[in-house]
C-alpha cells in the first residue's frame, strides 16, 4: 500500500509539474522547438514469440524529452511532417513478478505527421540500455538492451499541450553477453500528455 501510495504521489507531482511548467506557448506541432512528457501504461510479453517463454507484465512510466532537428519539411505531401529526437527515461515495474522492476535509457528517432492541424500522428525507433531486475534464471544478466519501435498519435487540447496515446513494440535481452539469454518481446500499450515548448 505504501508504494501504490508514493507511486500515485509521485506521478500527481510530475503531472503537476509538467502542467505548470514555464515555456514559450507553441504554436501546435509546427513550431515548437521541444517537447516534455509523461506516459504510463500496460506492456505485457508475447510468449513463443521468438526465443521469448516467460510471461511478463508491466506497469510502465516513460519521462520523455523530445527535440525538433527539423522544421516543417514536405510541405502539401501525405509525408509533412518533422524529425524528433527522443530521449526517455522509462520505468517498468513488473506486477507478475513479485514487484521487481526494470529502469535504464532510450534514444529514439521520430517522425511527426503534422498536416493534420490538432492532430499528429507518428512513428519511432531506437533503443537503449536497461538494468532488469527481475530474478529470472532465464535472463543471464542485470544489463540488458533494448530496441524498440512504434507508433502513436497526439492531439492539441492547447496549443502547447497535446494527450498522446502511443503503442510500442519492445525487445529487451543482454544481445549474447551472457547466457542464458531470454529476450522479452513485448507489446506495450501508453497513454500520456506532452507540453510543447
Amino acid at each position: 500500500m505504501k508504494f501504490s501510495l508514493s507511486v500515485q504521489t509521485s506521478l500527481c507531482i510530475a503531472l503537476l509539474l509538467l502542467l505548470t511548467a514555464t515555456s514559450v506557448c507553441a504554436e501546435g506541432f509546427t513550431n515548437a522547438r521541444s517537447e516534455m512528457a509523461l506516459l504510463t501504461g500496460y506492456g505485457i510479453t508475447h510468449r513463443n514469440f521468438g526465443a521469448t517463454r516467460t510471461q511478463v507484465q508491466t506497469w510502465d512510466l516513460i519521462a520523455r524529452y523530445g527535440y525538433f532537428l527539423s522544421d516543417e519539411l514536405g510541405r502539401g505531401s501525405w509525408y509533412q511532417g518533422r524529425h524528433e529526437l527522443l530521449m526517455e527515461v522509462p520505468f517498468h515495474l513488473a506486477v507478475d513478478q513479485g514487484g521487481r522492476s526494470m529502469a535504464g535509457g532510450y534514444l529514439l528517432g521520430s517522425w511527426k505527421f503534422t498536416s493534420l492541424g490538432d492532430l499528429a500522428p507518428y512513428v519511432f525507433a531506437g533503443g537503449g540500455v536497461l538494468f532488469v531486475d527481475l530474478g529470472l534464471p532465464s535472463m543471464g544478466s542485470r544489463l540488458d538492451f533494448s530496441y524498440q519501435g512504434g507508433s502513436g498519435l497526439q492531439y492539441l487540447i492547447r496549443k502547447d499541450l497535446a494527450l498522446t496515446a502511443e503503442y510500442r513494440y519492445h525487445h529487451i535481452s543482454n544481445a549474447d553477453t551472457a547466457s542464458p539469454n531470454e529476450p522479452l518481446n513485448s507489446s506495450k500499450f501508453l497513454l500520456g500528455i506532452s507540453l510543447l515548448r
